[in-house]
């Protein structure tokens, strides 16, 4: 076959998208054929039945849709943070109402001004006393910036591969994701769907915050690539993540990790371990699966040093 029988035969590829003639069904049935088939097919094109599966969000909310939505809520971080080399976080909780000092000095001005006008107002009274309580533990907020700092700043040294994570919230946590941001390093945050609007601290690498719907696939990707757990000052949200890792340790359901509880003075009050230990309910070696610490650096130096006599350092080798 010579080459001009060869292009006369071979058809001129189509266009990938467009057709020179429409397809019958590009074209919605003439209203001369039939007077009502505008509003019948405005009628199917707007049915629950002909929303496409994925976009459906009425249908992806129901009950019986539950397992897709779990699977989907792990996989989608679990991708990204493949996909961003994620390989070794500390995660850092803490109370959402510890703040930096400025803040809470001017709560503080204002309710003063407020309980002067009405020095009678019993609810101001105990606001202010809040406040003032909450002015003394300011000093958290500056130790978790400090600690997002040094691992930040270890991490954009290349020396080691950890990566801060928060529950992507205010208080320690944004502590934590801002010492990180001064480092130049980035961060992680996993905010959860709550009833009430909230918003993720400003701090947190945007490609690397996540918005969870179930707190359970929340809580597994906080331990997945978890190195360490540092504990803050905080309420029950920050109950929650200790006591859960601490049984899961307890358990050997995961393999232990160092756990640091920051602030020993606040923690002795809010958990008498010793109690429990005294009262048979825990073992003693319980009592050994986390350590107080006081400063960013002691926070730090106790994590490296765990791991060092378990035998598996963690700087990077170069």
């Amino acid at each position: 076959m010579t080459e001009q029988q060869m292009k006369a035969r071979v058809p001129t590829p189509p266009h990938p998208t467009q057709r020179r003639e429409p397809l019958p069904w590009q074209q919605p049935k003439p209203t001369e054929e039939e007077p009502e088939a505008e509003q019948r097919i405005k009628a199917i094109l707007e049915s629950p039945s002909y929303r496409q599966a994925d976009k459906d969000v009425d249908f992806l909310n129901r009950n019986d849709i539950r397992g897709l939505r779990l699977q989907l809520d792990y996989l989608k971080a679990e991708l990204l943070m493949e996909q961003h080399s994620i390989r070794h976080t500390i995660v850092v909780f803490g109370g959402t109402r510890i703040r930096e000092r400025a803040a809470v000095e001017r709560d503080i001005e204002t309710l003063r001004a407020a309980l002067a006008s009405n020095p009678t107002n019993t609810n101001l009274s105990r606001r202010l006393e809040v406040a003032e309580r909450l002015l003394a533990n300011s000093h958290y907020y500056d130790i978790a910036r400090q600690f997002g700092r040094l691992v930040g700043g270890a991490a954009s040294d290349h020396k080691y591969e950890f990566v801060i994570m928060t529950g992507g919230g205010p208080g320690i946590m944004e502590a934590a994701n801002r010492g990180a941001y001064d480092a130049g390093a980035k961060s992680l945050g996993l905010n959860i769907h709550l009833p009430h609007e909230q918003y993720p601290n400003p701090y947190i690498t945007p490609e690397l915050c996540f918005r969870f719907h179930y707190f359970a696939l929340r809580k597994l990707h906080f331990l997945l690539r978890a190195k360490a757990l540092v504990a803050f000052p905080g309420g029950y949200g920050t109950f929650d993540e200790l006591f859960e890792t601490l049984t899961l340790v307890q358990s050997r359901t995961i393999r232990p990790v160092p756990v640091v509880l920051v602030g020993e003075k606040y923690w002795r009050q809010a958990f008498n371990v010793d109690f429990l230990v005294g009262e048979g309910v825990i073992d003693l070696e319980d009592r050994e699966l986390f350590w107080f610490a006081e400063t960013a650096q002691e926070i730090w130096d106790g994590i490296l040093h765990w791991h060092e006599i378990n035998g598996a350092p963690l700087q990077r080798s170069l």
